[in-house]
């Protein structure tokens, strides 16, 4: 996360299924908690 004058940028990785650790449903789930809250995805 990083914050800036003008807003927030908060990075939530696609993930890749070829990797173990770092599988897409890891991320998913805190994706969408952020988008249902509103949060503008650019």
């Amino acid at each position: 996360m990083t914050r800036a004058r003008q807003g927030m940028i908060i990075c939530v990785p696609e993930g890749s299924p070829s990797d173990h650790t770092r599988l897409p449903e890891f991320y998913d789930g805190t994706y969408n908690y952020l988008k249902s809250i509103g949060i503008e995805e650019i």
